[in-house]
């Protein structure tokens, strides 16, 4: 006998109200704003926004428009890839503890560009390049498997699979390394957001966008499906159909955000709870409310960066702050589902 999941922790009795819906997309994006607000004037070099905006050319106005804002950019277009893509696969998956690495793109992507570093090919595309093609690969490789099985479990364990297996040959890179291309593998590893050229934003975002937009054109099938596959099935979703877009979709957008800032873990899961537990399960509001959740949520870690440079004399990579805010949340989260109140 099938039996269907616990509902993901979720308040009673929300409902989905293009009321509700407006005014919680309108919140999130003020808090956007005001994120991307800090962002710009946060930093070791104080910023005056008036000889900014009065002078571009000024040492204000170079860092304001030419290192702070395209850097807050790219803290919002990842920001917004792996939360929006842990949402959907928490309720694809069934599972609350997934995040938007579980299918293997993350691990394809840094072996890519680990590969990129240690042989000195970043010169000729970059490591994001290398990173957006292995993290390419490794999703074709799990789709297969999942069409295969014709189960996302089958995707999930084979992404487990090969994110320990890049984890290895990773490692063993990097003991045949020299200290200082160690230090750039390393770096990257730990995820950090740099100063990306608008070229490539503009193409990281028509990427999410396109990616993100699917995945909202989906969520009222994703609901269903939250369900489990007979129940539906039986309401009229195509499944494999619907299953394999959010899987491609998923995908493509987290290896769009990889390529672009390494591995930047713990997003995907602290935003999409916070979330459902404040506006409930319904994938039509939380996929939306979670990538713009996401994207401020990072753009404000990316932040603490700069402020923590007094105390460690250099900017800790971004990664670092999520996974020490996301760290102790994993444990709590994983205690209210053993123990729910």
């Amino acid at each position: 006998m099938t039996t269907v999941a616990r509902p993901l922790l979720a308040p009673s009795g929300v409902r989905f109200t293009p009321a509700r819906a407006s005014g919680v997309l309108v919140g999130l994006l003020l808090l956007l704003a005001a994120a991307l607000a800090a962002s710009a004037l946060l930093g070791e070099y104080p910023v005056d926004i008036a000889r900014a905006l009065a002078d571009p050319a000024s040492p204000d106005g170079r860092v304001l428009f030419g290192l702070r804002i395209p850097r807050a950019v790219l803290g919002a277009l990842v920001g917004a890839s792996l939360a929006a893509s842990g949402s959907a696969l928490q309720a694809l998956l069934r599972n609350p503890l997934a995040d938007s690495f579980v299918l293997g793109v993350s691990g394809g992507a840094a072996l890519g560009a680990t590969l990129a570093l240690a042989l000195g090919l970043q010169a000729v595309a970059g490591p994001s390049v290398f990173a957006f093609v292995g993290a390419v690969a490794a999703m074709s490789l799990v789709l297969a498997a999942g069409r295969a099985r014709s189960s996302p479990y089958a995707a999930l364990l084979t992404g487990v699979v090969f994110n320990a297996f890049a984890a290895a040959i990773i490692t063993c890179i990097k003991t045949l390394l020299t200290p200082d291309r160690l230090g750039e593998v390393l770096y990257w590893l730990a995820g950090s957001l740099g100063y990306e050229r608008p070229r490539t934003l503009l193409v990281g975002g028509a990427l999410q966008l396109v990616a993100l937009g699917l995945l909202w054109v989906e969520s009222a099938r994703l609901n269903l499906l939250s369900l489990g596959d007979d129940e539906a099935a039986s309401l009229g979703v195509p499944v494999r159909r619907t299953r394999a877009l959010v899987l491609l979709a998923t995908s493509l957008s987290v290896a769009g955000a990889v390529a672009l800032a390494g591995l930047v873990g713990f997003v995907g899961l602290i935003v999409p709870h916070l979330l459902r537990l404040w506006l409930g399960p319904d994938q039509r509001l939380l996929i939306p409310a979670s990538a713009l959740g996401g994207a401020a949520f990072l753009v404000l870690a990316d932040a603490a960066t700069r402020v923590l440079f007094p105390v460690f004399h250099a900017e800790p990579p971004v990664g670092v702050v999520t996974a020490v805010l996301g760290g102790p949340f994993f444990v709590w989260l994983l205690n209210r589902r053993e123990h729910p109140s």
